[in-house]
């Protein structure tokens, strides 16, 4: 028996505009590359595309892990496009982006997790325009000590690992460790002090706001002074359930106080994902 869907409140009825996703994806397809935004059906697609931004999607699009909340799909995956890279920084240049983020799925397959790969995209981007922005967002790499030194050295300039949710909850991550997530941005910002490092939760799982502020205090304990905070919405009936829609006053007022508490910048809201607007972490977060 499927589990019943909670009807959404008022504030989480976006539309997403068909028509306005046309020329975008025309230039994906044409550049044979993938975005997050069309694999994770993110319910701000018609809002990034309309304004031609998009988050690009490496190594494929299956993930080698199974992740209750996520609808990328899992399975055995290709090998590497060796091409992707310059594919991803030519689409960049093509639809005039000034900052742009990259992430992955997944690739506990390969000895370096991918990083080598995310390096040279960044290179391949910066060859093209040296003043378009990074931010990559990346798995934990099996905290690689290696291959997290080289992407805290790639040359973007704010890296991202999601935390996702408190550590009562991490049932929903599989293959993934609270801790773990930790130090991989501990060690991104003790391998390169000059970036900026950002992470990403989601409400809405059941967690408790003491586990939400906690959860924060660790974050500034590793350095991490970036966060995006949204609601989880469950892509189908086989994935994890939305145990609570969070009212937009309980985000305005996380993103109150992780600001006195001493984050740099946080974009807290239903509709927030950890690529939202990334621009302007860049913008008001810039005291890193």
């Amino acid at each position: 028996m499927q589990k019943p869907f909670k009807p959404k409140p008022k504030w989480l009825r976006k539309k997403i505009l068909l028509s306005s996703l046309n020329e975008v994806e025309s230039l994906l397809d044409q550049g044979k590359v993938h975005t997050v935004c069309q694999e994770a059906m993110c319910p701000n697609i018609g809002e990034c595309f309309t304004q031609r931004v998009a988050t690009f999607m490496l190594l494929g699009t299956h993930c080698t892990r199974a992740c209750t909340f996520c609808t990328v799909s899992k399975g055995k995956p290709t090998a590497p496009d060796r091409d992707e890279p310059v594919q991803v920084a030519e689409t960049i240049k093509k639809l005039g982006l000034k900052h742009v983020v990259i992430t992955s799925v997944t690739r506990d397959d390969l000895s370096d997790g991918g990083a080598g790969h995310f390096c040279e995209t960044v290179h391949a981007i910066k060859a093209l325009d040296k003043s378009i922005s990074i931010e990559l967002l990346i798995p934990d790499l099996h905290e690689n000590e290696v291959a997290l030194k080289q992407i805290a050295l790639s040359g973007a300039e704010i890296i991202g690992h999601n935390m996702e949710t408190v550590p009562r909850l991490y049932h929903i991550r599989r293959g993934a460790e609270y801790d773990r997530s930790l130090r991989v941005l501990e060690k991104l910002h003790l391998f390169n002090p000059s970036i900026a490092t950002k992470s990403g939760i989601m409400l809405g799982l059941g967690e408790r706001e003491d586990e939400v502020l906690e959860l924060m205090k660790d974050l500034l304990g590793v350095g991490c002074r970036l966060l995006s905070i949204g609601q989880y919405l469950s892509p189908s009936a086989e994935h994890s359930e939305v145990v609570e829609y969070v009212d937009p006053k309980q985000f305005d007022q996380l993103r109150r106080i992780g600001r006195e508490m001493g984050f740099n910048y946080i974009k807290s809201s239903p509709y927030t994902r950890s690529s939202y607007m990334a621009h302007e972490y860049l913008i008001s977060g810039s005291s890193y």
